[in-house]
């Protein structure tokens, strides 16, 4: 660890040496989202973006890179720190039936999805493989055929399990016909983690591998609860995404308040995690000048990471619902100035 020596001496040549330990933390990760998981390489072209943040559905055969989907392995190969959102949550399939097929020269069977999340009235709900199937090793066979893909990806990636569990749970989920409260379903969304990292670490993962949860960070005590240290001692990041959706919302605000509840609610061993912000994003409607709000987000970051807790490494741009930019060549201008200073560099 570098360290510094200073040596004061007064005017009757008395002399006093103090040292201290210092670390010189890399610079934040300026990273992005394309709506609709569309290739953003021309929108991120002539920028010090790093990083990048994509979805996927266990239930889509095509996980890694995805299906016809060339540019994120050049990404991957240029250096950029990939975000991996795989969700139990349903889509990217023909249909919601069973599957069959073969990984690696074993037959797997996997159940319809039993689930069904984001349970907002007057909503349709979407479909997801349940945490009892994945306690049950009913889902054995999606987890396996994403990692044979991932296997021939040709570079390490971050595994974020789930998009936002918080939001997955806030109205309750049911499975099987049970239905489970927003403390229930966290309970078993922690259970079901657990059950597919340590199903994951028990096989040859691609060295540099990392994971994280995936949650918004807008509910106290939905973070508490999914983010227990027997978990956190299975990951490597904590996450939360970020956005301005009211007029009052300033950016250090923003990234402030989960970062605050984790200080003051979670344990050491996760506050030991940097952190992912795999969303952040300012809304047109309450902010018509995004570009001026979005200049704000560097000096938030840098203050946030000079406060004592955990250290965010990574911010990715989400351009797209909340986030869109309006107009778009503006808001890419604003991303491109804003990458372009600390602490991104």
């Amino acid at each position: 660890m570098p360290r510094v020596t200073v040596t004061v001496r007064d005017r009757g040549g008395h002399t006093t040496t103090a040292t201290a330990d210092y670390t010189v933390a890399p610079p934040v990760l300026g990273g992005y989202y394309l709506s609709g998981g569309a290739d953003p390489t021309a929108d991120m072209a002539g920028g010090n973006f790093r990083s990048y943040t994509t979805y996927r559905s266990f239930a889509d055969g095509y996980i890694f890179p995805g299906w016809n989907n060339t540019w994120l392995p050049v990404l991957g190969r240029n250096g950029f720190a990939i975000n991996m959102v795989l969700e139990l949550k349903h889509y990217g399939a023909a249909g919601t039936g069973p599957q069959t097929f073969t990984v690696d020269g074993v037959s797997y069977t996997v159940p319809a999805p039993a689930m069904t999340i984001q349970q907002r009235p007057g909503t349709t709900w979407p479909k997801a493989y349940g945490y009892g199937q994945v306690l049950a090793g009913l889902c054995d066979g999606l987890f396996a055929r994403a990692l044979s893909q991932y296997r021939t990806l040709g570079f390490p990636v971050n595994i974020q399990l789930a998009s936002e569990l918080d939001t997955d749970h806030e109205f309750g989920t049911t499975e099987s016909g049970v239905a489970y409260s927003w403390v229930d379903s966290d309970a078993r969304a922690v259970q079901a983690v657990t059950y597919i990292v340590n199903w994951f670490k028990a096989r040859q993962l691609p060295a540099g591998t990392t994971f994280s949860v995936g949650c918004g960070g807008w509910d106290r005590a939905s973070y508490q609860r999914t983010h227990p240290e027997a978990l956190m001692a299975k990951l490597d990041f904590l996450m939360w995404n970020a956005y301005a959706t009211d007029p009052s919302h300033t950016a250090l605000a923003r990234f402030r308040r989960t970062k605050d509840w984790a200080v003051a609610d979670l344990g050491p061993v996760a506050l030991s995690r940097p952190v992912i912000i795999a969303e952040w994003g300012v809304r047109k409607a309450e902010f018509p000048d995004q570009a001026a709000w979005i200049a704000t987000v560097p000096p938030a970051v840098a203050q946030l990471n000079a406060e004592r807790g955990p250290r965010i490494v990574r911010t990715n741009y989400f351009n797209s619902g909340w986030g869109t930019l309006t107009p778009k060549d503006v808001g890419l201008a604003a991303l491109r100035a804003a990458y372009a200073t600390r602490p991104y560099v």
